[in-house]
């Protein structure tokens, strides 16, 4: 090549489909670092096409991986709650119909920990399935049936649902108390619970501590509750239920 060819082809302009290219790549990072860089391939390119953009999930990933941005991975947990008691319970009404048509007809709930330099935190959480938003939740230094409660009146007192709404969790005996199940049938609710060690009965509810737990909990060593208590509250109230994508 001469030096006037190098010089002019070092000068070139970008091409629109160059600037176009280089404009997308610009609104990917934008959502992967605005996201906390929790967002993958497929919840950015929802949020480009919200914005009027024509791309597909593979381009998307195609140019994450050119740019070297990986979101955070998923770390497994265990099961938190006591099913190996003699207090009665409910059966699988729901029987995995995750999908209701309308707000308020199914909730779903599960009780999750996390750790800090003080020592463990416990949250408890309600699930609409409709939304997939939180409706309510508690978080306690203790794993009792006072801290589901917490988490249920906030969500009667924050949705105000209508009768005959099926609340569904797994056999843990704060959900089985006879105190809980007053609360279901004052408010005319319709018990669920999940079969006897099966987890994909309350897959929504678990997914969603899941991906809190690969998003923050893994991301951040907690020194005292309250800093666990503020970032969970951020996460839910301010992320999740605001600016999240639910599938």
């Amino acid at each position: 090549m001469s030096r006037s060819g190098y010089y002019k082809w070092v000068n070139r302009k970008p091409s629109g489909q160059e600037k176009r290219r280089q404009e997308l790549k610009k609104r990917i990072q934008y959502h992967f670092y605005g996201f906390k860089q929790r967002y993958g391939s497929d919840k950015i390119a929802a949020k480009l096409r919200q914005e009027g953009l024509e791309v597909s999930t593979k381009t998307v990933s195609n140019y994450m991986k050119d740019m070297g941005l990986r979101s955070i991975t998923v770390k497994k947990y265990k099961a938190t709650t006591n099913s190996k008691h003699k207090m009665p319970v409910y059966d699988n009404v729901l029987n995995r119909q995750f999908q209701p048509d309308a707000p308020n007809r199914v909730w779903v709930a599960d009780i999750t920990y996390i750790a800090t330099q003080q020592g463990w935190v416990y949250l408890a959480s309600l699930m609409d399935l409709y939304s997939r938003k939180i409706v309510g939740w508690s978080l306690g230094e203790r794993m009792t049936k006072d801290l589901v409660l917490e988490a249920f009146d906030k969500a009667v007192e924050n949705q105000k649902p209508p009768k005959d709404l099926i609340h569904h969790s797994d056999r843990g005996s704060q959900y089985a108390s006879t105190e809980y199940r007053e609360r279901l049938t004052n408010n005319l609710m319709v018990g669920s619970m999940s079969r006897k060690g099966n987890c994909y009965d309350n897959a929504c509810i678990e997914a969603f501590h899941s991906v809190m737990k690969k998003e923050l909990i893994y991301q951040t060593k907690f020194k005292t509750r309250k800093q666990a208590y503020d970032a969970i509250y951020e996460y839910i109230e301010l992320e999740y239920n605001r600016m999240r994508i639910h599938s």
